[in-house]
């Protein structure tokens, strides 16, 4: 007799199959697709799940209450929000913000596929989340091969019991991911499935020799791309590539806003001009973006009154800019040590000076002192050293 449950599980499989595939440009690999079919997705999500209401924010579904949009939510190729504000349920559900989510099954079978592994591995994941990640390398590596650490304790302890309730042998540890697990190391592969601005040396130190550690990128400029890195003797160095977004770690984190942390009601200004469209280093204009967020190290922007006015800032909150249209030219406002608008220009003609590189040509080398990125080989420095 047909169980009708199972036959429903397999047909969302199949269908979330197909959806990565078309993501993908190609079929998934059998391993990770016979590993999806093996750790169904829904089995690691919580029964409160937070999905996008389309005004640009967040509604609660409760599986309970509304099973069938939760169980569609659990088998589509879309990223889903898991916890909200740390943990903290928002009194509004206006002012949620996500701070743990399930990434999209596409980007979790991309990363996985550069990841590289091989039976007899061993691998540390940063970030365990749902568990679903480890729980998909669990099942391709086999018992004891895979760790995970994971920062918040309540996320820490659902992805120990949905691993457990699902028979795989997985460590998780609840601590600080940018410290790594050194008790379980040397690692043949770590992978971190949080956005970094500065790759943690412990990461670099707890891999062997030849091993891969790939992480998601972020600067305050824009949340995009995947950096792969080979371990090597007194250093680690790799290249970038694009196709990934994730939540920043939680101790790199920086919550500023223009007007509350930034701009003042004494500071003046120095005034001028540009031909640069603001737009032109911002929206979609996603390798422009990389580059200049490389480029400048730690510069972010923020639009006012519907894409109307550009703000530019330093994460420190010394020195900011502003830019509004004025006909086909535009206005610029600069205030502070530095004066940002220009630093944008010249990383902008930089860049297109360059022949407008993607990210797959932009790489970065790791040092225990320092690391910086570079421009198709390491010997040539594209942004901000940092120590």
């Amino acid at each position: 007799m047909t169980d009708p449950v199972n036959t429903s599980q397999q047909a969302a499989v199949g269908g979330l199959l197909r959806a990565v595939g078309d993501a993908l440009g190609g079929p998934v690999p059998a391993k990770w697709g016979d590993a999806i079919g093996a750790v169904p997705r829904h089995r690691f999500l919580p029964e409160r799940i937070w999905l996008e209401d389309g005004k640009g924010g967040y509604e609660p579904c409760d599986l309970q209450a509304d099973s069938g949009r939760w169980f569609e939510a659990a088998y589509a190729d879309v990223p889903i929000v898991t916890q909200v504000n740390d943990g903290e349920t928002p009194e509004d559900p206006a002012d949620a913000w996500p701070s743990s989510s399930a990434s999209a099954p596409s980007i979790v079978v991309r990363t996985l596929r550069e990841l590289d592994v091989r039976p007899g591995m061993n691998v540390l994941e940063i970030g365990t989340g749902t568990g679903w990640n480890a729980a998909l390398l669990a099942h391709r590596l086999g018992a004891g091969r895979v760790a995970s650490v994971e920062i918040d304790s309540d996320v820490a302890r659902q992805a120990w019991a949905s691993l457990n309730a699902a028979g795989l042998d997985v460590d998780v540890r609840c601590g600080d991911g940018a410290e790594g697990w050194n008790r379980r190391g040397p690692y043949d592969r770590i992978i971190s499935t949080c956005s970094v601005r500065h790759v943690p040396w412990a990461w670099i130190e707890q891999t062997r020799s030849g091993g891969i550690v790939l992480t998601p990128w972020d600067n305050p400029m824009l949340c995009w791309g995947l950096l792969r890195l080979t371990v090597e003797r007194d250093r680690a160095q790799g290249r970038f590539s694009p196709h990934s977004a994730f939540m920043l770690m939680r101790d790199q984190r920086h919550d500023l806003r223009i007007f509350r942390d930034v701009v003042r009601d004494e500071h003046v200004p120095a005034e001028s001009g540009t031909a640069l469209s603001p737009w032109k280093v911002t929206g979609d204009q996603w390798d422009a973006r990389f580059a200049l967020g490389l480029r400048l190290g730690d510069v972010w922007t923020a639009w006012e009154d519907d894409e109307e006015r550009l703000w530019v800032a330093t994460t420190d909150a010394r020195s900011w800019a502003a830019v509004d249209r004025n006909g086909g030219q535009f206005t610029v406002g600069q205030y502070g040590p530095r004066r940002l608008w220009d630093e944008v220009e010249a990383a902008y003609r930089w860049w297109e000076g360059h022949g407008r590189p993607a990210p797959e040509r932009f790489g970065l080398t790791v040092t225990g002192r320092r690391q910086w990125t570079w421009l198709d080989h390491p010997s040539r420095v594209a942004g901000a050293v940092r120590r």
